[in-house]
């Protein structure tokens, strides 16, 4: 009894210890561009924003330029572009996963750094790091040993089951990789340093774009070349967030005694992470759909078209994706510190830059839509196909505003609810019964599947926008 009475005590003080440690860190830092109480919202967002876009840009990359460089493999550059595309739904499962904990982790975090509750703070960082490392453990087992089946399941002909193979088996391996480069360089965009987190990316990005050349090409290795590269350069930046974390610049450190599993911290984590983790499952859910209904009604060039689309898209939503995950610390931090009036300020701001963003670049995708494509294949017949679905694909992406804006504000504030109800909605009640459903109206065949997107970017947008307007938005007054 009494060694359980003196563990319990040295726990405690272990705890008051490193709170004193964050309060020191943290005194040190109130004048800093770290405390978003000072300045106005709008320069508080851009100054997170601008990095945390350029830090998604270089992310992008990792998988853009693989598809830029397997687009061009002599002889076969279609199927494995196709190939390659099969493994993006479960690519994306494993984001999702990263999400769950990471983007779960780094709006309390924020809002405990508000609250200027660093003991807190701390804690919920060393619980998302244990989930991140426990995860990627049983995710990498599972698609080693279940790879054929699941890429079979996602659409992988006879003509490319082989590339698909070979670039899930290697990158599945590097999943520990991934999750900590991304799950954890949210708590350091959580801490204010966004061009540290810019770097994270960035570093792992040009190791990426260095790596694919010599080993796709040089070394002759194709596909598997480019799985390589990208796991080598995210085990790079995931050494990188660890060692930022662990080092004396930051504000919250990754704390040993931490690491560990909490139910409680697990629960609210992957509460609010669940928005993440269901819009990169409804994704890939999405691109299941996509992959199987062109399939049938296109076979496998409207899928390598598919393939291109959703490059486009990822390229074309990186600036309003950084507006709204630099607005979430921003809000978050006022919202713990009950500055109201400021959250208010910040989330009209984000939807005007935001809507004005979003209309400007389906312009130009309507405008220019071939030379959208022949960043990633300069195939003719992928060009005939490709720049009518671009263009149906992308009608209305303005629309897109909304939703990012109204979902941005709700996991900032931590309303874990909505903002899973309405990933949910857009993408599972919206899209894929859509995308099953268009083909085989009015004889729409491809052109359904392409329609299904726009459609739900009217829907969905829009009622997620309303109801955070009329919930969250009215509500916030000091």
């Amino acid at each position: 009894m009494r060694q359980n009475n003196q563990d319990k005590k040295n726990s405690q003080n272990n705890q008051n210890n490193q709170n004193e440690a964050y309060k020191s860190n943290t005194e040190k830092n109130q004048a800093s561009q770290n405390d978003f109480a000072r300045g106005t919202m709008g320069s508080n967002i851009m100054r997170m924003a601008v990095p945390m876009t350029l830090a998604q840009l270089i992310n992008v990359l990792y998988s853009i330029v693989d598809r830029i460089y397997i687009g061009r493999i002599e002889g076969a550059s279609t199927m494995a572009l196709t190939g390659v595309g099969i493994c993006f739904p479960i690519i994306t499962m494993l984001s999702g996963f990263a999400n769950l904990f990471g983007t779960g982790g780094a709006p309390l975090c924020s809002i405990a750094r508000g609250k200027k509750d660093y003991e807190r703070a701390g804690r919920i960082m060393g619980v998302s790091f244990f989930l991140l490392v426990a995860a990627a453990a049983v995710l990498t087992a599972l698609l080693q040993i279940s790879e054929a089946p699941l890429l079979r399941m996602f659409g992988a002909s006879t003509e490319t089951y082989s590339y698909a193979s070979d670039y899930l088996r290697i990158y599945s391996a590097g999943t520990i990789f991934m999750m900590l480069s991304l799950g954890m360089n949210a708590f350091i965009n959580a801490q204010g340093f966004g061009k540290m987190g810019m770097l994270t990316i960035a570093i792992g990005a040009v190791v990426n774009i260095i790596l694919d050349p010599v080993f796709i090409f040089g070394l002759g290795m194709g596909v598997k070349g480019a799985a390589l590269a990208t796991i080598i350069s995210q085990a790079v930046s995931a050494l990188w967030v660890m060692r930022f974390l662990t080092g004396k610049k930051a504000i919250l450190r990754l704390q040993r005694s931490c690491i560990r599993f909490d139910f409680g911290l697990a629960k609210e984590i992957c509460g609010l992470g669940l928005t993440g983790f269901i819009v990169s499952f409804t994704n890939s859910a999405v691109q299941l759909a996509c992959n199987k209904m062109l399939s049938l009604f296109g076979g496998d060039l409207y899928v390598a078209v598919m393939t291109v689309l959703n490059s486009v898209r990822e390229v074309a939503s990186l600036p309003v994706q950084g507006i709204n995950n630099g607005a979430q610390p921003v809000l978050g931090f006022n919202y713990g510190a009950g500055k109201y009036r400021r959250v208010r300020q910040g989330i009209r701001f984000q939807t005007i830059v935001c809507l004005t963003y979003t209309f400007s670049i389906w312009l130009c995708i309507v405008i220019f839509p071939s030379a959208w494509i022949r960043l990633f294949n300069n195939d003719a017949a992928l060009l005939a196909k490709g720049v009518p679905a671009l263009k149906l694909y992308f009608f209305g992406f303005f629309m897109m505003a909304f939703q990012f804006a109204g979902q941005s504000a709700f996991v900032a504030l931590g309303k874990a609810k909505q903002s899973v109800f309405f990933s949910l909605l857009r993408k599972i009640l919206i899209v894929v019964p859509l995308t099953l459903l268009l083909p085989y109206i009015g004889n729409l065949g491809t052109m359904g599947v392409f329609l299904a997107e726009p459609i739900s970017n009217f829907i969905g947008g829009t009622a997620c926008y309303v109801t955070m307007y009329l919930t969250v938005y009215r509500r916030l007054k000091d």
